[in-house]
């Protein structure tokens, strides 16, 4: 998994209506990113084209109503695995929103090296 920028687009999965994008700056083993409303932290590992994390998706500006009602307003814990490759990355992910669990897949693409 290379350190660098990457593009971020997530599909919400199970019949939840929903899709994002925004960008991630993956570090040696950090994860910070963000998008019009949300910003993420975390971390994660890789060994043999495999990649698992952890990160905390926080709201800093308030969402319009009816739009990104899945997260909107709440610190939402998100774990995820998948795969990687020296042009971006995918995962599955599962993120606690309130008392429901919300499955989405996520999609990066590396912008530049760092």
């Amino acid at each position: 998994m290379k350190n660098g920028l990457y593009t971020l687009h997530i599909e919400m999965l199970d019949g939840v209506a929903g899709r994002n994008g925004g960008v991630m700056v993956l570090h040696d083993g950090t994860i910070r990113g963000g998008d019009s409303y949300f910003y993420y932290t975390g971390s994660y590992s890789f060994a043999d084209g495999r990649w698992k994390g952890e990160l905390i998706s926080n709201e800093h500006t308030p969402t319009t109503a009816g739009k990104y009602p899945v997260f909107g307003g709440r610190e939402v814990g998100i774990g995820f695995s998948g795969t990687y490759s020296d042009e971006g990355a995918e995962a599955l992910a599962t993120a606690l929103s309130g008392k429901r669990s919300i499955r989405f897949r996520a999609v990066m693409r590396k912008l530049v090296e760092a």
